[in-house]
């Protein structure tokens, strides 16, 4: 399901116009965008939690070439499953 097939979901479910629907949705992912950028942890409990993963520099390799180079430190989003959502998947 991708975004425009939620909003159409989310349009015949609640019965509201495909501008509400899309604007309900795009708060909802800005929301979390905005709250991972700000290092905070989402969980929406049964179904999955967003957080942030911090790496340090490493000293990497150029595949290509075999020359080593710096990697810099980064930030990285990650996605956890729900124990509700597991077992949904795993029925």
């Amino acid at each position: 399901m991708n975004k425009l097939e939620l909003i159409d979901t989310l349009r015949n479910e609640g019965r509201i116009s495909k501008k509400e629907a899309a604007t309900i949705i795009d708060l909802f992912f800005d929301k979390i965008s905005t709250a991972l950028a700000e290092d905070d942890r989402v969980e929406i409990r049964g179904l999955c939690s967003f957080f942030v993963k911090e790496y340090k520099s490493y000293q990497g390799r150029n595949p290509r070439t075999g020359e080593k180079v710096q990697v810099a430190p980064k930030k990285l989003p990650f996605f956890k499953c729900g124990m509700e959502l597991r077992n949904r998947v795993d029925y």
